[in-house]
C-alpha cells in the first residue's frame, strides 16, 4: 500500500495499522513486517532507513541545522495466539468493529507503530526539513523475549537526547516502570527406587523445605512503582515423569519485579540467605539466561534482568511533554507502566530521559480479541507530533 499525502490522517492510520496486523511477526519472525515498514518509510520520505544485525529497522529524518535527537521506540514482534477458537474473528484479519481495529498486536503495539511512523513522516512533510535536530523511529524485534536487547543496538547508532516509548498508556504520560528478572532455583538429591526412599535424597522435599520461606520474603517497596514482588511461575522435577524414582533435581522459576537500583546480586541475596540456613541442601541459584535466533540468523542471548527506571515528576522532559499534550487537548496525566518495556535499556541502563505515550490500554496486551480504538490512533498521532515539536524546540 502506498501512503501518500492525499490520504486523510485517519485513513492512513487505519490502513497502516491493518496492514501491520495482517503481517504475522512473532519474535524472531519479523522479516516480512520489516520489509513492509521499509517500503512505508520510503513512501513517506524518510531520509535514511537502517536495518541492524538482529533485524530492527530504524527510520530517520534530519533537519537543516544541528539540534536534539528524538527517538520514538516501538517493538514490532508479537506474542502468539494459543486459543484461536476463543477469538471472535481471525487475529490477523484486522477487522474493524465498533470503531476499533481487532487483531494480534493491535494494542501491543502495531497501532502505536503506525501512529509513530506516520507522525514522523508528517513532521518531515510539514517542516520541509527546516528544523534543528533529528527524529528517529526504531521498530525493534524480539522485545517480547528480551526487553531492551534490540534497543541496546539501536542506542549504539542513535545517540538520542530523549526517548519516547510507544507502549500502550491510554494516552497518559508514563515516566517509569518496574523492571523484571527471571530467577531459577534448583535443589538436588540422589535418585533411588521410590519403594526405598530412605536410600536416596528427594529433591522435591528439599525444595519444599526452603520454598515456603522464600515465598514469604517481604517484598521491597517503592513509593511510586509499588512492590518488588516475587512470584513462582513454574516448578518441575527430574526425571519427569518420575515413575517409581525419587527425583534428583527440582527447579522453580520465579518472576521478580524490580525496583530502582536493584541488581542481580541484591535480589538473589535474600534467597541465598535462606539457603545458607540449610547447609545440608545442595542448591544452585541464578538469574536465568535465554536465547532466541533473530530472523537475520543472529543469536540473541542475554540474562533475563531488565532494569527499572523512573523520571522525576519535575524533570524538564516530563513537564515539557505533559504541557505539549495538554496544550493540544489531550488530558494526559502522569503515571507509570505496570509491565516492562525497552525503557529498561534507554532509561534504566543508559539514563536517557525517557517517557511513555501510546494508544490503547495496558491490559489489552496478549489478550483474546485484542483491539485498539481508531480515535486513540488519531489522538496518539497528534500527540507524537506535539511531543516532537516541543522536545526539539526545548533542547
Amino acid at each position: 500500500m502506498a501512503y501518500h499525502r492525499h490520504m486523510t490522517t485517519r485513513d492512513t492510520l487505519i490502513t497502516l495499522t491493518q496492514d501491520l496486523i495482517r503481517i504475522p511477526s512473532l519474535s524472531g519472525e519479523e522479516s516480512d513486517v520489516v520489509r513492509f515498514i521499509a517500503t512505508v518509510m520510503e513512501n513517506l520520505g524518510y531520509d535514511a532507513i537502517h536495518i541492524d544485525e538482529v533485524g530492527s529497522i530504524t527510520g530517520s529524518i534530519y533537519g537543516n541545522a544541528e539540534g536534539a535527537s528524538i527517538l520514538l521506540d516501538c517493538h514490532i514482534d508479537t506474542v502468539g495466539v494459543d486459543n484461536r477458537d476463543a477469538w471472535s474473528s481471525d487475529p490477523c484479519a484486522a477487522e474493524i468493529r465498533d470503531d476499533c481495529i481487532y487483531g494480534r498486536g493491535a494494542a501491543d503495539m502495531k497501532g502505536a507503530a503506525a501512529a509513530m511512523i506516520a507522525a514522523v513522516g508528517d513532521f518531515k512533510r510539514q517542516t520541509g526539513g527546516a528544523f534543528s535536530g533529528s527524529v528517529h523511529v526504531a521498530c525493534t524485534v524480539c522485545e517480547e523475549c528480551f526487553e531492551g536487547y534490540a534497543a541496546s543496538l539501536v542506542s549504539t547508532r542513535i545517540k538520542a537526547d530523549v526517548v519516547i516509548i510507544g507502549e500502550a498508556s491510554e494516552l497518559n504520560l508514563k515516566r517509569g516502570q518496574r523492571g523484571r528478572a527471571e530467577i531459577s532455583l534448583s535443589t538436588f538429591g540422589r535418585s533411588c527406587h521410590s519403594s526405598n526412599p530412605e536410600e536416596g535424597v528427594n529433591a522435591i522435599e528439599a525444595m519444599l523445605t526452603v520454598l515456603p520461606k522464600i515465598l514469604s520474603l517481604p517484598a521491597p517497596s517503592h513509593p511510586v512503582l509499588g512492590d518488588g514482588i516475587l512470584v513462582a511461575t513454574d516448578i518441575i522435577s527430574t526425571p519427569y515423569p518420575g515413575r517409581s524414582v525419587l527425583p534428583d533435581r527440582c527447579t522453580v522459576t520465579f518472576d521478580r519485579r524490580l525496583l530502582i537500583g536493584e541488581s542481580p546480586s541484591s535480589i538473589l541475596a535474600p534467597i541465598k540467605g535462606i539457603l545458607d540456613e540449610h547447609p545440608a541442601i545442595e542448591a544452585t541459584l541464578c538469574c536465568t539466561e535465554g536465547e532466541i535466533a533473530s530472523y537475520t540468523g543472529q543469536t540473541i542471548k542475554a540474562e533475563r534482568f531488565f532494569d527499572a527506571w523512573l523520571m522525576a515528576d519535575d524533570h524538564p522532559v516530563v513537564q515539557q511533554s505533559l504541557d505539549a499534550l495538554n496544550e493540544i487537548g489531550i488530558p494526559a496525566r502522569l503515571s507509570h507502566y505496570r509491565f516492562c518495556t525497552n525503557g529498561s535499556r534507554y532509561a534504566g541502563v543508559l539514563a536517557i530521559p525517557t517517557i511513555g505515550f501510546g494508544p490503547g490500554a495496558e491490559e489489552m496486551a496478549h489478550t483474546v480479541d485484542e483491539h485498539i480504538a481508531i480515535d486513540d490512533l488519531v489522538t496518539a498521532h497528534a500527540g507524537y507530533l506535539a511531543l516532537i515539536k516541543r522536545l526539539l524546540s526545548k533542547r
